[in-house]
């Protein structure tokens, strides 16, 4: 089979961990992927809303050059792992899966080097973003594995 092309591979690790990071909450529920196991706000969930906040900032923010103020997100990387009360596994997911759309959608016929004008610190090449938030969402699978771990510890499947 040929080598895929840089777009491709980039995409393929994207949704790879996009889903990992969702998989994690298989099977669990919600006072499971809420319960926090470590001194931060760090929660299963939490990871999951962080992860949902990040992408919108990359490429709502970044690529599409909507400012966070009108994204009507928070406004620290530390507040986007709290949870709100109504906040559920689905609820969650969902907002993830949307934000993953968006992402996809922002991006389509782009090339990697288009530069965006977006972010705070000054433009960024698309695939700078692709690689950044790949960074991110790899680091993020790390931690949302080892929570999970935890968790089937303290409560193994019957």
């Amino acid at each position: 089979m040929p080598l895929a092309d840089e777009r491709t591979q980039l995409t393929a690790f994207l949704e790879h961990h996009r889903a990992a990071i969702e998989a994690t909450l298989d099977g669990l529920d919600d006072e499971q992927v809420r319960r926090r196991l470590v001194p931060s706000a760090t929660t299963l969930l939490g990871l999951v809303e962080h992860v949902t906040w990040m992408q919108r900032i990359w490429f709502e923010e970044c690529v599409a050059g909507t400012p966070r103020t009108q994204l009507g997100v928070v406004t620290t990387p530390d507040d986007s792992f709290r949870l709100h009360d109504d906040d559920t596994t689905a609820s969650v997911l969902a907002a993830h899966r949307t934000a993953c759309a968006t992402a996809r959608e922002l991006v389509a016929g782009r090339d990697l080097d288009d530069v965006v004008t977006g972010h705070r610190a000054g433009p960024r090449t698309l695939r700078w973003v692709h690689l950044q938030v790949l960074r991110e969402l790899a680091h993020h699978c790390g931690y949302a594995d080892v929570l999970r771990e935890q968790l089937l510890a303290q409560d193994p499947p019957s």
